[in-house]
C-alpha cells in the first residue's frame, strides 16, 4: 500500500506536467495557422521577389471591390503602381515598408492599417529580413482596375529608414 501511494506521487505530476506541455505546443501552433490560404505564387512582372496572392472577394457590379491575400517573401515587392479608387492594406502577419512617390518610406508592421487615396503611386513589400502578409482592399473597382508602373529600385527599396 505505501509502495502504491509513492508511485503515485511521482507519477501523478509527471502525467499533470506531460498534459500542460501538450496543452502549451498546441496553443503555440495555432498560432501560427494561416488565416486564410496563402494562394498561389504570382508569376506576372509586377512584383520583385517571391509573392503570392489568394483572392478572397473578386469584384463584381454589386461591391465593386477586390480583397486579397497577399504573402511576400522577405525582400519581395510591389512595382510602383495605382489605384483609381484607392486601396487598404491590413497587414496581418510579419513587417515590411509602404511608400508613396515624393514621400519617405515607412515601416509597416502587424496590426497596421494604410489608406491609399486614389490614384497614389505607390508600392509596398516585406522587409529585407521579415516576410509580410497583408489584406490588400481594392475598393471603387468601377472607377479602373491597378494601373502598374516601373519595378521599385534596389536603391529606393534599400533607402526606408527603419
Amino acid at each position: 500500500m505505501k509502495n502504491t501511494l509513492i508511485i503515485s506521487l511521482i507519477i501523478l505530476p509527471i502525467l499533470f506536467t506531460s498534459c500542460i506541455n501538450t496543452h502549451s505546443e498546441k496553443t503555440m501552433e495555432n498560432k501560427t495557422e494561416l488565416v486564410f490560404p496563402k494562394g498561389n505564387k504570382i508569376t506576372n512582372n509586377n512584383f520583385t521577389g517571391t509573392a503570392w496572392l489568394q483572392m478572397l472577394v473578386n469584384n463584381d457590379s454589386t461591391y465593386n471591390t477586390s480583397i486579397g491575400n497577399v504573402t511576400f517573401e522577405p525582400k519581395a515587392r510591389t512595382n510602383w503602381h495605382k489605384h483609381p479608387g484607392g486601396q487598404i492594406l491590413l497587414v496581418t502577419d510579419g513587417s515590411g515598408y509602404y511608400q508613396e512617390k515624393g514621400k519617405p518610406g515607412q515601416v509597416i508592421r502587424k496590426g497596421d492599417i494604410v489608406k491609399i487615396p486614389p490614384d497614389t503611386e505607390h508600392w509596398h513589400g516585406a522587409a529585407s529580413d521579415n516576410s509580410l502578409t497583408h489584406i490588400a482592399i481594392s475598393p471603387n473597382t468601377n472607377k479602373g482596375s491597378v494601373v502598374w508602373l516601373q519595378p521599385v529600385t534596389d536603391a529606393e527599396y534599400e533607402n526606408i529608414k527603419e
